[in-house]
This record gives C-alpha cells, sequence and structure tokens, in this order.
C-alpha cells in the first residue's frame, strides 16, 4: 500500500509541475581571447548572455571564460567552436590568414564607414558570399570594430613617408599587405600579445581600434595616437564572428532554438557594431595625456590609391579561386553604402 501511494503521490506531483519547470537547463561555455574587463565582454557578450538567459526564462545560460582559460591560441578559437571545446566562441577570421578568403573583402582600406551600419552589411553578404567558409559553426553574428587608429611609442604618424621603416602590428592579411605599401614592416600578432611587443620594444607601434587600449593598456605604452580623418572611411578594420558549435544548437528544443535565433543574424551584428562604437569612445578617454593627431583627409588621398591597388589584386586572388571578385566587391561596397547612417 504504501509502495502504491508513493507511486499515486509521484504522479500527482508530476502532473502539477509546468513542463518548462521541467525542462532541461542548458550551460553555455562561452570562449574568447580578451580579459573579462575587456569592453568587448562587458558592452557585448555578457549583456548577450543576460539575453538569452532572460528570454529562456533562465533555462539558457552562459559560463564565460575569457584569456582562453579553456587553453590554445585565439587563432585556435574557430576549431574550438567546430570541434565542440567550447559552444560558443568570439574571434577575428583573419587570425587564420587566408582561409575565410571571402570575408576579406571588409578588410580591404577604407571600405568601413559606420561600425553598426559596416557589421549589418557584413552580415548580408555572408549569407550570400561566405556559408561555404563558416559551414563548420552556426555564425550568430559578423561584425566589425570601428576605426582604426596607429598607437606610436616614439613618434606620431602624419604622413605615409612616417611609416618607413617602423615595424607595425597589424591583425590580418590584408592590413599587413596595405602597411608593407604604405612603406612598414608589418608585424601579424593577436591582441594579447601586443602589450608585450611593445613594452619589450618588439614593434614602434600598434594599428588597433580605441576598444582595445583598456584590455592591453596601450595608453600606458606609448605616446602618440594617430587617428586618420574622421569624414573618410576607416583605413583599416577587421571582421569578427561569433559562432556557436552546430551539435549544441541543433541539440536544444525548438524554443531554446527560437531564443538563439531571436539573438543572432543582421540585427545582433548591427548590434555588436554599435557597441563597439560606443566601446571605442570609452578606450579614447584614456589616451587624453598622450598626444593625438588627424591624418588629413588630403594626405590620405594617396593611401587610398594604394588601397584600390590592393582592392584590384583580391578580386584577382578570388577570380583565381573561382570566385567572382569583382561582383563581390562590388556587393560589399554597396550593402556598406545601403546600411550607412551618419557617422
Amino acid at each position: 500500500m504504501n509502495k502504491m501511494l508513493k507511486t499515486l503521490a509521484a504522479a500527482a506531483l508530476a502532473a502539477v509541475i509546468s513542463p518548462a519547470a521541467m525542462a532541461e537547463e542548458v550551460t553555455l561555455k562561452v570562449h574568447f581571447f580578451l580579459p573579462a574587463t575587456s569592453l568587448a565582454n562587458t558592452l557585448f557578450i555578457t549583456p548577450w548572455c543576460e539575453r538569452i538567459a532572460k528570454e529562456s526564462a533562465q533555462r539558457l545560460k552562459c559560463q564565460i571564460f575569457p584569456s582562453m582559460q579553456l587553453g590554445g591560441t585565439p587563432p585556435q578559437l574557430f576549431e574550438q567552436a567546430r570541434d565542440g571545446v567550447a559552444d560558443v566562441v568570439w574571434t577575428l577570421p583573419g587570425y587564420t590568414a587566408g582561409r575565410f578568403p571571402s570575408i576579406e573583402v571588409f578588410e580591404l582600406p577604407f571600405m568601413m564607414q559606420n561600425p553598426e551600419a559596416t557589421s549589418k552589411a557584413l552580415w548580408d553578404y555572408t549569407q550570400k558570399y561566405s556559408q561555404a567558409e563558416f559551414k563548420d559553426v552556426k555564425p550568430l553574428a559578423f561584425h566589425v570594430h570601428g576605426d582604426g587608429v596607429f598607437h606610436m611609442s616614439a613618434k606620431p604618424i602624419k604622413t605615409m613617408a612616417d611609416l618607413k621603416g617602423l615595424k607595425l602590428r597589424a591583425p590580418t592579411r590584408m592590413t599587413n599587405r596595405f602597411l608593407a605599401m604604405l612603406g612598414a614592416t608589418p608585424v601579424g600578432m593577436p591582441v594579447p600579445q601586443v602589450g608585450d611587443a611593445l613594452s619589450k620594444g618588439v614593434i614602434d607601434g600598434a594599428v588597433v581600434p580605441y576598444e582595445v587600449v583598456p584590455s592591453v593598456k596601450i595608453q600606458e605604452l606609448v605616446k602618440y595616437h594617430s587617428e586618420t580623418d574622421p569624414t573618410e572611411p576607416a583605413f583599416y578594420t577587421s571582421t569578427f564572428v561569433f559562432a556557436m558549435n552546430k551539435a549544441k544548437y541543433e541539440s536544444l528544443p525548438a524554443d531554446l532554438k527560437k531564443v538563439i535565433d531571436n539573438n543572432s543574424g543582421q540585427a545582433l551584428s548591427g548590434l555588436i557594431g554599435k557597441a563597439f562604437l560606443q566601446a571605442d569612445a570609452e578606450g579614447k578617454k584614456l589616451t587624453t595625456r598622450n598626444t593625438t593627431n588627424v591624418i588629413p583627409a588630403a594626405e590620405l588621398a594617396s593611401w587610398k590609391k594604394l588601397g584600390q591597388n590592393l582592392a584590384d589584386s583580391w578580386v584577382s586572388d578570388m577570380n583565381g579561386k573561382g570566385q567572382p571578385g569583382a561582383q563581390m566587391l562590388g556587393a560589399a561596397r554597396s550593402l556598406i553604402t545601403q546600411h550607412a547612417t551618419p557617422r
């Protein structure tokens, strides 16, 4: 009798518990290369995690692993998302040079006009031209950062001649090639290595957006910050991907997939671009004790001619891979203009 009563009681309890209460809770391991204090985390990654938790009634949660705490190096983050080492990663496709050539069009000089608008354009572009390159993960967003800035140890950059012979850190293949065309010696490295390279004099300066300044303490390692005319498109930007392990996504029940879907795509891409614009403003505040100059549009005219040469080279490279290079470049420029908002 006691056994029967226990069985009936258990059945009654199960009947009154809502399906949501019995539903599975999922914790996503989120991995990236910057510290927890970085503006990328505080303005984008953590808020995203908070939104999916709220919209799933706390059934979707994040366990955040900043500063490569799950191991590996920044260039390995894409594989970690593919292989399930992490459930969600944030990284730069450009950290693995040449692997994602279609997306490099957005890293060409003087393409990016506004990070929010350009990030929306980047998402739209990838849906047509980059799906094969990212088929091993589920992209949640693609985005760019704000205007690239020269952060220099010994002297500011005012003209192209000032770059001759200087060793400069750059993030991607396109920016490395452009700096070489301008006369500098490019040194490719992920952001986490920049501080040490500056402090040891391995490089004379670095090109990064202001957003990165607090993560690396760049304001303590250099004396000069050289911006390009804000009425001109940025002399460089980098592309980023926020991606999820496909098997993890597919394992979710339909309602949790919907939460992820509602926090993905073009809208999220634009939101991240907007957050990075805010992050630039915050990072720039830390540089006030140093000297800042603006490289004028008249000086940049000759830079832009070299930038077009690089764009032509990218088109040729894509044509050689059997892709419609000119069409892709035209589509990228058209989408950026289509989404453009006042700077």
